[in-house]
């Protein structure tokens, strides 16, 4: 189990509002995978959940990962500090 956790930044509403439900339930369930990338982070290999998806040549700051078939992506923020993943963007393309 992860001590990680994951968050909505600015809000759920937000960021959310007009997703169908699908879409929104493939966000959450991707955030949770997520935070428990993030639970690497207490090994010595590192923290896993700064390493996932775009840009693919460095780690850290501010990641994007494809979801539904490459129909739309969100952008995610892993913080270790806080040991929270944050998603700060959806983008649908339906």
């Amino acid at each position: 189990m992860s001590d990680w956790s994951w968050d909505y930044n600015p809000s759920a509403e937000y960021l959310t509002s007009g997703l169908p439900p699908g879409v929104v339930a493939e966000v959450e369930r991707l955030a949770t995978e997520l935070a428990a990338l993030g639970h690497e982070a207490t090994r010595p290999r590192g923290h896993e959940a700064t390493k996932v998806g775009r840009p693919f040549d460095r780690e850290g700051g501010l990641r994007q990962f494809d979801i539904m078939n490459s129909r739309g992506f969100i952008s995610f923020l892993p913080v270790p500090r806080h040991r929270c993943v944050y998603v700060c963007g959806i983008t649908w393309y339906g």
